[in-house]
């Protein structure tokens, strides 16, 4: 055999899977909720040692440029002081805690959302097409021109 050949010998696959019905208890003993990822940028010293420590790479420092427009909150870019903004990629963190250990001012934090849309969801047990009204509301909304 020369170098440049390669054998991969391709390794055995699993096929003793079983499926089973799980108990909701289960489920909601098993599945922890959702948390956030924070950052008191105020506080923050901006060593970006959180940027570094993350395995996932889910935490960027870029520049206020980035902000096209701000919806409910103040645009960083309206102060001067302000060179960068913090982001966090939710779907891409697993919430593992390096960067919280890592943090020397202790500025970040995980947190539970508290009055998230799950938690208030209990309340709202009709379909939601029997409560829409076709009016915006706060249960109800429109969103870049989709109905959400």
């Amino acid at each position: 055999m020369a170098k440049s050949d390669v054998w991969f010998e391709i390794p055995p696959m699993r096929d003793d899977y079983q499926l089973a019905v799980v108990e909701g208890d289960y489920l909601t003993a098993a599945v922890r909720p959702k948390q956030f990822l924070h950052i008191d940028q105020s506080e923050c010293i901006l060593c970006e040692g959180c940027v570094d420590i993350c395995p996932w790479k889910c935490i960027h420092y870029l520049s206020v440029d980035v902000i096209a427009e701000a919806a409910n909150v103040d645009n960083p870019a309206d102060d001067a002081e302000n060179r960068g903004v913090f982001i966090v990629d939710e779907d891409e963190c697993t919430r593992c805690a390096l960067c919280v250990d890592r943090c020397p001012t202790g500025v970040i934090s995980l947190g539970k959302f508290a009055g998230s849309l799950a938690e208030n969801a209990v309340e709202f047990t009709n379909a939601p097409w029997e409560l829409d009204t076709g009016q915006r509301d706060f249960k109800n909304g429109y969103a870049y021109g989709l109905r959400t």
